[in-house]
């Protein structure tokens, strides 16, 4: 889950606010239940409960109001200090079909520490929703590479899209890993579609 940001957001603090008061109450419950104080125990073990669903219902309603976010070419999508962008594209048709060559610019902006993003991908997206994988090559600079502080790398990949695909856009997003996206308000997650960047 990538977002153009440069700190952290509302959602974010409210969702490690709500974590720990979740971990405060278990704690409590679990010491209400070494004490033989059942009937607490049940209280503050439903009150958890309760809470949880009420918000897990808000994260996946908001998943259905907010709208697919469109990045304009060259806007950075940032998770923490790792950044990337769509700098440029190419169009080349190949018979039937039309190569695209994507080029990302991957940015750091840590101003100490190097790091590297992992779990990302990218892939080309239509009109009819139809995903499209870059070409396999192994002469590729991983998006993983590592990143000292400020500063940024240029990878490409090629895709090959169908000459009669339209409005063909490009997603950048991770794929595997923990999905703490999920349990965040306003995250490009449940029934909100990744971001894309317009390649047409």
């Amino acid at each position: 889950m990538l977002y153009k940001v440069t700190a952290m957001s509302l959602f974010d603090l409210l969702f490690i606010f709500l974590l720990l008061v979740a971990v405060s109450t278990l704690l409590a419950t679990l010491w209400f239940a070494a004490c033989r104080q059942f009937s607490r125990a049940r209280r503050s073990l439903a009150g958890v409960l309760v809470g949880t669903a009420a918000y897990m219902t808000i994260v996946i309603v908001v998943s259905l109001i907010l709208p697919r976010r469109v990045v304009k070419l060259g806007d950075s999508q940032c998770f923490d200090d790792w950044c990337v962008s769509v700098a440029g594209f190419r169009r080349m048709p190949e018979g039937t079909r039309v190569e695209y060559t994507v080029d990302l610019q991957l940015s750091s902006r840590a101003l100490r520490i190097s790091q590297r993003e992992n779990n990302v991908t990218v892939y080309l997206t239509d009109k009819n929703g139809r995903r499209y994988e870059p070409v396999a090559d192994n002469t590729y600079v991983l998006f993983n590479v590592l990143l000292r502080p400020q500063e940024s790398v240029t990878v490409s990949r090629s895709f090959l899209v169908p000459g009669d695909a339209a409005e063909v856009g490009a997603v950048i997003t991770h794929e595997g890993g923990f999905p703490i996206g999920w349990f965040i308000i306003g995250y490009d997650t449940w029934f909100r579609k990744p971001p894309f960047v317009r390649l047409t």
